[in-house]
């Protein structure tokens, strides 16, 4: 684990178990209107990571990829609260994020998890926590956590102090 900066968290993750407990670990901290983008090439772990989120966050219902249904809702079983866990591979413009009815998603103050964000920039939050995550070999990915805004900025010292025992 590297900290470049105070708001800048590198780790490398050496298998998709890991990832998975580190989003585990990221789910359970997870609070209403927050909003989470995982970035990275197809097959970097970004679906792992959101299945270790929505196991953290409390979900009985398995995350799956929502590639081919862009959105997919995943109730908490202690409050019914909602982890929005959406897809943006499919969009070809952020024109189409209009016609979906992303904008609904994006107003309610449910958990919102994004895989390939960058498709739709303009359309997030400022406060988000940012995850790039990256190719280093076929077991290891390396993945920053970025966030931007204050929220997002006390959830990585939150996260920091859960997954690694620092702050």
């Amino acid at each position: 684990m590297a900290i470049l900066d105070k708001w800048t968290l590198d780790f490398v993750s050496s298998s998709v178990e890991q990832t998975v407990r580190l989003g585990v670990r990221l789910g359970e901290l997870l609070r209403p209107s927050d909003l989470v983008c995982l970035s990275g090439e197809l097959g970097m772990g970004k679906t792992a990571l959101a299945r270790g989120v929505g196991r953290g966050w409390g979900t009985a219902v398995r995350v799956t990829s929502p590639s081919f249904t862009l959105i997919n809702e995943y109730p908490r079983a202690r409050d019914d609260r909602i982890l929005y866990h959406i897809d943006c591979y499919r969009l070809e413009s952020e024109a189409d994020a209009e016609t979906v009815g992303l904008e609904d998603v994006l107003d309610e103050d449910g958990v919102v998890m994004i895989e390939w964000p960058e498709r739709i920039e303009s359309w997030l939050a400022t406060d988000r926590l940012w995850v790039e995550m990256g190719y280093l070999s076929e077991t290891r990915r390396q993945m920053r956590f970025i966030p931007s805004g204050e929220r997002s900025r006390a959830l990585l010292e939150a996260f920091k102090r859960s997954a690694f025992g620092v702050g």
